[in-house]
């Protein structure tokens, strides 16, 4: 079985093995492919495995030999589902790997946001500090998080895990989200669930853990921004078309809320004119809220676990809703 990934470098740049893959099927692994090498590299190869590189319903009916196609992450629009449908090809994700690592990431920019950790340490290197006239000194106000309101919208998992740790902190939870069933009975007592407008017009802090979709594109837009407390923070550890990056902009560099953390941008990476560049108080950081070595690990695990179980024609995390046939396996 020849196996190809097309862009592993992320996932691992060195610090992990791809030795358990290997030992699946005959193994090429490329850190990065260019759109137009996508078809050459796949060729003839029954497992794909892609991160970021876009397998589209073109590329899919060109590659007569594919039988699997693997997700290196939770989110699969890089991939035509519906096209490997139509052609009885699972297409699978890895849906749990980096809750713990994204809610911490959540509370670095939170914690930067409300005490400037950075610039201050910036001014201590720069010298500031030998040649200050006082015992300490602060150039921004410092906010405690004890007795703070944090709105977090979709509560799923990472939803939940960084409710937990707000809660820790002494902050108060609110949460949105359209679907309650998941939500377990030891949060719904600790956590109160409102609707949507109410975390933008209550929150001191929103936290964005929902899902891309056509309903929550550009959620983060004008009107609710407007609803939002000139001290509020907003986070986005999820996906960057989430906001209206425009209004988020203008939102900031008028003090309409007080600053933002970000770890997604619409445009990945971003072009030299993305509003949110510049913005006022605006702190960006390249969508490293997943990559810690621990979650990188979990995640490459279920990478191989899931296509051991498609060789084993007993498919899991299959996206797509097609099984796995014997006979996909023997041709």
């Amino acid at each position: 079985m020849r196996i190809v990934v097309l862009d592993g470098f992320t996932l691992n740049p060195g610090d992990l093995t791809w030795k358990s893959l290997e030992e699946l099927g005959e193994c090429t692994i490329y850190d990065r492919t260019a759109p137009e090498d996508t078809v050459q590299r796949a060729d003839g190869a029954e497992i794909v495995l892609t991160n970021k590189t876009v397998l589209s319903s073109d590329i899919i009916e060109r590659l007569a030999e594919l039988r699997y196609i693997g997700v290196l992450a939770t989110g699969y629009n890089v991939v035509d589902a519906e096209a490997a449908r139509k052609r009885c090809i699972p297409v699978t994700n890895v849906p749990t790997y980096g809750t713990d690592s994204v809610a911490q990431m959540v509370f670095a920019h939170l914690l930067n946001l409300t005490q400037n950790v950075a610039h201050h340490a910036q001014t201590v290197s720069n010298g500031r500090w030998c040649s200050a006239p006082d015992f300490c000194y602060w150039d921004t106000p410092l906010v405690e998080l004890r007795g703070m309101t944090m709105g977090i919208i979709g509560f799923g998992r990472i939803g939940q895990a960084t409710a937990r740790l707000a809660l820790a902190f002494g902050m108060k939870v609110i949460a949105y989200d359209p679907d309650t069933s998941g939500v377990p009975a030891q949060m719904s007592e600790v956590c109160e669930m409102v609707e949507l407008e109410d975390v933008f017009r209550l929150a001191d802090v929103i936290s964005l853990h929902c899902p891309l979709t056509p309903q929550t594109e550009n959620l983060v837009n004008e009107r609710h921004l407007a609803l939002m407390k000139k001290t509020a923070f907003l986070i986005n550890t999820s996906r960057g078309p989430l906001v209206d990056e425009q209004a988020l902009a203008e939102a900031l560099n008028n003090e309409r809320i007080a600053g933002a953390g970000l770890d997604v941008l619409s445009e990945e990476p971003p072009g030299e004119n993305t509003p949110l560049l510049k913005a006022r108080n605006c702190y960006i950081t390249p969508h490293i809220a997943w990559a810690t070595h621990a979650a990188r690990q979990r995640l490459l695990q279920v990478v191989v676990d899931n296509v051991a179980s498609f060789l084993a024609g007993k498919p899991r995390n299959v996206v797509n809703g097609v099984p796995a046939r014997r006979e996909q396996l023997d041709r």
